[in-house]
């Protein structure tokens, strides 16, 4: 798998696809807020400096104030990899943020999504 273009890509590139895509499933872009804090470790204010910054995925994860503990309970296939098999500790944290906002648009209930 070639991963340049993840260590490439900016949050602020991807923030807003995120939120797109929670909408057109009628979420909420707070919802897909709260599932980038209990992730990360981020909030609101935070994530608005990393927008502005244009911070790439590989400082968003490296800087994450807490990555939750619960991050192993999040398995399955997202763009046709398994996540729980991806060598890459930064795709891997990529497709598992990719994964969470596929189970939010798809209706998931957040208690579940947040692996509670």
């Amino acid at each position: 798998m070639d991963n340049t273009r993840i260590y490439r890509m900016t949050f602020a590139g991807v923030y807003p696809h995120y939120i797109q895509k929670a909408e057109r499933k009628g979420r909420t872009k707070e919802e897909v807020d709260e599932i980038i804090f209990w992730l990360t470790g981020y909030n609101l204010a935070s994530i608005k400096h990393l927008i502005a910054d244009k911070t790439d995925f590989e400082h968003f994860f490296e800087n994450a104030p807490c990555l939750h503990p619960n991050l192993s309970k999040i398995k399955g296939v997202i763009c046709g990899y398994r996540i729980e098999e991806i060598d890459d500790p930064l795709v891997q944290k990529v497709r598992y943020l990719d994964k969470l906002i596929d189970e939010l648009a798809k209706g998931k209930p957040m208690e579940k999504i947040l692996r509670k």
